[in-house]
């Protein structure tokens, strides 16, 4: 899917162009976002930047700030992504067409725990809803983009490898796997199926990425410190030592 097999994870508010073509230099890919799509979701985000002081990205045209984006990256060598948040499926579809029209990979957010968020029935709670994602999923999947999903280890009731065939199933391409505390659960989702797996959570040097590369990862990516050359240089190294190019669900 890209390369090197480095990502920079995406922070609500904060990953925009400009942050993904300044760690250009290290990363194959970027996820933009997350960005809230729907009625349901705006309202969450907009709860959640006047309750909670967070940062999230509120565009009048969410579709149009996510064409606009994408378009802005044409000329960084990079392979971006959008991560998105919706309560109901067809704004994903849309922004599914946008991301295919640029080149450019969705990712469906079931990985957010915001309480706001989990309430209108996206992130966390959208992972605990398998029949539900898959159909975002085969949906977004059916106008020909490249479509995967980021997911959170350690939540009850989710078998994650389960899921993951699930996901498979309906036609995504990888999986970004926030492994909280439970790294082997990548080796658990690889096993599991063919997707390119995505590791998440805590790489920052030669020593997470050896342990993701042994438990199976395809890449890893790095999420608060995207913005920080020197970790991304040291991850890069560990990369190119320990990672080949993503084999899986090659698009």
């Amino acid at each position: 899917m890209f390369e090197p097999p480095l990502a920079l994870a995406s922070l609500s508010g904060e990953a925009d162009a400009d942050w993904a073509r300044a760690g250009a230099d290290y990363a194959g890919a970027a996820f933009l976002g997350g960005i809230a799509l729907d009625p349901e979701s705006r309202a969450a985000a907009r709860e959640m930047v006047r309750d909670r002081d967070r940062t999230e990205f509120l565009p009048e045209d969410p579709l149009a700030f996510v064409d606009a984006q994408l378009a802005a990256l044409e000329d960084v060598p990079i392979r971006p992504g959008f991560n998105v948040r919706s309560a109901t499926p067809g704004p994903v579809v849309d922004a599914a067409r946008v991301c295919r029209d640029r080149n450019a990979v969705l990712e469906v957010n079931a990985h957010c725990r915001q309480d706001e968020l989990c309430a209108v029935g996206c992130g966390e709670t959208l992972l605990r809803d398998g029949e539900r994602l898959s159909e975002y999923v085969a949906r977004a999947a059916e106008t020909g983009a490249v479509v995967g999903v980021k997911v959170r280890a350690e939540v009850p009731g989710v078998d994650l490898p389960v899921l993951a065939a699930e996901l498979e199933d309906a036609g995504a391409a990888f999986v970004h796997v926030d492994a909280m505390d439970t790294e082997s659960v990548i080796a658990e989702v690889a096993a599991a199926t063919e997707l390119c797996v995505i590791a998440n959570n805590g790489v920052r040097d030669d020593e997470t990425v050896r342990e993701y590369a042994d438990y199976g990862a395809d890449a890893v990516s790095v999420g608060r410190p995207s913005d920080d050359p020197d970790v991304l240089g040291r991850v890069l190294e560990a990369v190119e030592r320990r990672l080949e190019p993503p084999r899986r669900a090659e698009s």
